[in-house]
């Protein structure tokens, strides 16, 4: 198998390491290819696995007697494993592809031990999850305060920049289990965008149209945490 270079790598956490650092872990990373809806995280199992995301999104869900709701996202700019960088070996939440997955995948066991050795990675790596934490939050204040369509808005603003395409594959019924709403008002909101211009709906695609009027509806849900993650990841 052929290890990765650094320069040749899309993952943002990848890039920025230190290059000893990406020298360690390169002989343990392996590129995979996971198809949509595959769980990499199961809640309260050993998590054996950490994947630095090249394409695609993964979606963290918390899972409550009511159904599954999103409270967290990550593409190419992070890793999906956080827990592993605090010391811990599982979570209550669920990793879920939501858009076709390349990764390089990591044992969880190279990343501990790369952990203990080098104060660098264990700083950026730390970073991230704490970028990660915002994102959580301002999720939470979303589904709290926000209509579902500036909730949705948000949605497809944090999905347009990871996948960094204006065509975006989504049924209603993946977006309600996401947003923790019922089918109905995903068709009604999606309705209200398209109606604003914002976004075109076609059968299992949405299409950005004007992202400024999307980051307008979603307001203050939006961008803090991106700024967040641009702060704290400008460090190195």
């Amino acid at each position: 198998m052929d290890r990765p270079k650094q320069d040749g790598v899309r993952n943002r956490l990848l890039r920025l390491m230190p290059a000893e650092d990406f020298a360690r872990l390169a002989p343990a990373l392996e590129t995979v290819s996971v198809p949509l809806r595959e769980l990499l995280i199961l809640p309260l199992q050993p998590i054996t696995h950490a994947h630095f995301i090249e394409e695609g999104i993964v979606s963290l869900v918390a899972d409550t007697v009511e159904g599954r709701i999103e409270i967290g996202v990550i593409g190419y700019e992070g890793m999906c494993g956080a827990p592993l960088v605090l010391g811990a070996d599982r979570t209550p939440h669920t990793a879920l592809v939501q858009s076709d997955l390349v990764a390089l995948r990591l044992p969880a066991a190279v990343l501990r031990a790369a952990l203990d050795e080098s104060a660098p990675l264990r700083s950026l790596l730390g970073r991230y999850v704490q970028s990660l934490i915002v994102q959580v939050g301002h999720t939470v204040y979303a589904n709290t305060d926000l209509t579902i369509e500036a909730r949705l808005a948000r949605w497809i603003l944090m999905t347009h920049d990871r996948l960094q395409k204006d065509e975006l594959i989504l049924t209603h019924e993946f977006l309600a289990m996401m947003l923790g709403v019922r089918r109905p008002g995903v068709t009604t909101a999606t309705h209200v965008l398209e109606g604003s211009g914002m976004i075109k709906a076609r059968r299992g695609r949405i299409i950005v149209t004007d992202r400024d009027k999307l980051e307008d509806l979603a307001g203050d849900a939006y961008g803090p945490a991106e700024a967040e993650y641009e702060r704290l990841l400008a460090q190195d």
